[in-house]
């Protein structure tokens, strides 16, 4: 899905800023997917607990990793759009990046 309701202050839907990375996220996705499917087959095969954790650990730099891309075209895209427009949907933008930022340090 590349449309969204905007909480933006104008009518337009939000369009995704990472259309031309589209595929690349498809597929770090889909490998973070089949590494969370070789967990679960870990537990079901009574694998150690430390190698289970490890292999969380390896998932959830990968998705921290995704993140980070998809943050880096937010801002690449997005937000310098919205800023070089001006007016209140360069707050909104900003603000949007800020609270994102502060969701991936939280975790």
């Amino acid at each position: 899905m590349t449309t969204r309701p905007s909480p933006s202050i104008s009518e337009e839907p939000a369009v995704a800023g990472y259309g031309h990375q589209k595929e690349d996220i498809i597929r770090r996705l889909r490998r973070i997917e089949g590494q969370v499917r070789g967990v679960q087959r870990m537990v079901d095969e009574d694998v150690y607990c430390i190698d289970v954790l490890t292999q969380v650990s390896a998932i959830n730099a990968a998705l921290q990793s995704c993140a980070v891309a998809l943050l880096d075209e937010h801002l690449s895209c997005c937000v310098t759009e919205a800023i070089a427009q001006g007016g209140d949907q360069a707050k909104v933008k900003v603000s949007e990046a800020s609270k994102a930022i502060a969701r991936l340090i939280r975790t």
